[in-house]
Protein backbone atom coordinates (compact mmCIF):
# COMPACT_ATOMS: atom_id res chain seq x y z
CA UNK A 1 0.00 0.00 0.00
CA UNK A 2 1.52 3.42 -0.92
CA UNK A 3 2.01 6.29 1.59
CA UNK A 4 -0.95 8.45 0.24
CA UNK A 5 -3.16 5.38 0.69
CA UNK A 6 -2.30 5.31 4.25
CA UNK A 7 -2.68 8.65 5.04
CA UNK A 8 -6.52 8.20 3.73
CA UNK A 9 -7.22 4.86 5.49
CA UNK A 10 -5.81 6.73 8.85
CA UNK A 11 -8.00 10.07 8.46
CA UNK A 12 -11.21 7.68 7.57
CA UNK A 13 -10.26 5.69 10.70
CA UNK A 14 -9.69 8.70 12.36
CA UNK A 15 -13.10 10.25 11.36
CA UNK A 16 -15.16 7.20 12.25
CA UNK A 17 -14.04 6.79 15.43
CA UNK A 18 -14.55 10.39 16.11
CA UNK A 19 -18.42 10.41 14.92
CA UNK A 20 -18.50 6.91 16.96
CA UNK A 21 -17.13 8.51 20.26
CA UNK A 22 -19.24 11.44 19.59
CA UNK A 23 -22.85 9.33 19.73
CA UNK A 24 -21.73 7.72 22.34
CA UNK A 25 -20.76 11.00 24.07
CA UNK A 26 -17.07 9.76 24.67
CA UNK A 27 -14.27 12.60 24.88
CA UNK A 28 -16.81 15.11 26.05
CA UNK A 29 -16.43 16.66 29.31
CA UNK A 30 -20.10 17.33 30.62
CA UNK A 31 -20.92 20.23 32.21
CA UNK A 32 -20.88 20.18 36.23
CA UNK A 33 -19.49 16.34 35.49
CA UNK A 34 -16.87 16.80 38.60
CA UNK A 35 -18.98 17.60 41.18
CA UNK A 36 -21.74 15.43 40.42
CA UNK A 37 -21.81 11.91 41.86
CA UNK A 38 -22.80 9.08 39.38
CA UNK A 39 -24.73 6.62 40.89
CA UNK A 40 -25.72 3.00 39.38
CA UNK A 41 -29.08 1.47 39.70
CA UNK A 42 -30.58 -1.74 38.60
CA UNK A 43 -34.32 -2.05 38.06
CA UNK A 44 -35.62 -5.71 38.04
CA UNK A 45 -38.99 -7.17 38.77
CA UNK A 46 -39.73 -5.89 41.72
CA UNK A 47 -37.19 -4.27 43.26
CA UNK A 48 -34.77 -0.85 42.74
CA UNK A 49 -31.18 -1.38 43.54
CA UNK A 50 -30.38 0.64 45.90
CA UNK A 51 -33.63 1.67 47.09
CA UNK A 52 -32.33 4.47 49.11
CA UNK A 53 -30.05 7.02 47.67
CA UNK A 54 -28.36 9.65 50.51
CA UNK A 55 -27.84 13.10 48.41
CA UNK A 56 -26.97 16.47 50.19
CA UNK A 57 -29.55 19.14 49.70
CA UNK A 58 -28.71 21.10 46.44
CA UNK A 59 -26.66 18.41 45.29
CA UNK A 60 -26.56 17.17 41.66
CA UNK A 61 -26.59 13.62 40.75
CA UNK A 62 -26.05 11.47 37.88
CA UNK A 63 -28.57 8.61 38.10
CA UNK A 64 -27.48 5.37 35.33
CA UNK A 65 -30.33 3.17 35.47
CA UNK A 66 -29.98 -0.05 33.81
CA UNK A 67 -33.75 -2.69 33.74
CA UNK A 68 -32.78 -6.18 33.56
CA UNK A 69 -35.77 -7.60 33.06
CA UNK A 70 -38.62 -5.39 31.34
CA UNK A 71 -39.45 -1.83 30.15
CA UNK A 72 -39.80 -0.57 33.73
CA UNK A 73 -40.64 3.19 34.53
CA UNK A 74 -38.47 5.43 37.10
CA UNK A 75 -40.55 8.33 38.58
CA UNK A 76 -40.33 10.82 41.03
CA UNK A 77 -43.15 12.24 41.03
CA UNK A 78 -42.11 15.52 43.43
CA UNK A 79 -39.59 16.44 40.44
CA UNK A 80 -41.88 15.77 38.05
CA UNK A 81 -39.47 13.69 36.21
CA UNK A 82 -39.81 10.23 34.86
CA UNK A 83 -38.53 7.99 32.49
CA UNK A 84 -38.88 4.33 30.45
CA UNK A 85 -36.24 1.98 31.19
CA UNK A 86 -36.08 -0.57 28.11
CA UNK A 87 -33.74 -3.25 29.07
CA UNK A 88 -30.36 -3.81 28.65
CA UNK A 89 -29.79 -0.14 27.91
CA UNK A 90 -28.49 2.84 30.07
CA UNK A 91 -30.79 5.54 30.89
CA UNK A 92 -29.12 9.02 32.37
CA UNK A 93 -30.91 11.27 34.79
CA UNK A 94 -29.55 14.40 36.19
CA UNK A 95 -31.15 15.28 39.30
CA UNK A 96 -30.77 18.08 42.31
CA UNK A 97 -33.28 18.43 45.34
CA UNK A 98 -32.99 21.93 47.01
CA UNK A 99 -34.61 21.09 50.22
CA UNK A 100 -33.39 18.23 52.76
CA UNK A 101 -36.74 15.44 53.34
CA UNK A 102 -37.26 12.47 51.57
CA UNK A 103 -38.49 11.76 48.10
CA UNK A 104 -40.11 8.83 46.65
CA UNK A 105 -39.03 7.31 43.59
CA UNK A 106 -41.02 4.53 41.69
CA UNK A 107 -42.04 2.05 38.80
CA UNK A 108 -45.05 3.49 37.28
CA UNK A 109 -45.38 0.92 34.49
CA UNK A 110 -47.08 -2.38 35.42
CA UNK A 111 -44.60 -5.02 35.99
CA UNK A 112 -46.96 -7.55 37.53
CA UNK A 113 -47.65 -9.05 41.01
CA UNK A 114 -45.48 -7.05 43.02
CA UNK A 115 -45.16 -3.99 41.41
CA UNK A 116 -46.44 -1.71 44.01
CA UNK A 117 -43.65 -2.71 46.41
CA UNK A 118 -41.13 -2.10 43.93
CA UNK A 119 -40.25 2.10 45.11
CA UNK A 120 -37.15 3.80 47.01
CA UNK A 121 -36.55 7.19 48.26
CA UNK A 122 -33.65 9.47 47.99
CA UNK A 123 -32.95 10.90 51.66
CA UNK A 124 -31.65 14.41 51.39
CA UNK A 125 -29.68 16.10 54.04
CA UNK A 126 -28.56 19.59 55.08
Amino acid sequence: MDEQRRRLLRRGLTLAGSCIAGAFGLGRPVAGAAQAPVISLTARRFFYTPNEIVLQKGQTAVLEITSLDFTHGFNIPELKMRADLPPGRLTTLRVRFDQPGSYDFLCDNFCGEGHEKMAGHFRVTE
